[in-house]
């Protein structure tokens, strides 16, 4: 008899290892950020019940907020329909509200088409100068 699928197994993961991440707001229900994680990344997220992606840039593990502070508590875990892409239902911490981009915005969807042209239309709740080292 085989043994149990873990549940990673049915994660369509690009290829190099990736999948792509969305983080909702639990309470606002707000599109926060995409991000890529790897096995090993989804693995540390669901066990820690916090954030944990794979950095493209930096080619490493990547606990949201590990510099920022700006922690991402985990409430729920999805996988779609294709098994492609992961969804976070996520609490935002470290500033009130929460602080999800780079830029020191709530969420990286900040510009908005507009008259054909992209239009910043969410402010900077803190200097991003202040938030990383």
């Amino acid at each position: 008899m085989n043994a149990p699928q873990s549940w990673l197994d049915a994660v369509h993961f690009d290829a190099a290892g990736l999948v792509t991440v969305i983080a909702q707001e639990r309470g606002s229900g707000d599109v926060l950020m995409v991000a890529w994680a790897n096995r090993e990344a989804l693995a540390l997220t669901a066990e820690r019940r916090q954030a944990v992606y794979w950095s493209r840039s930096r080619q490493r593990l990547w606990h949201k907020g590990e510099e920022s502070g700006h922690v991402q508590v985990v409430h729920d875990i999805r996988l779609d329909c294709d098994g492609d892409v992961v969804l976070l239902t996520v609490e935002q911490l470290g500033h009130e509200p929460g602080i999800a981009c780079h830029t020191g915005r709530h969420a990286c969807f900040f510009r908005q088409l507009q008259g054909g042209q992209w239009t910043v239309v969410e402010p900077v709740l803190k200097d991003p100068q202040s938030i990383y080292r």
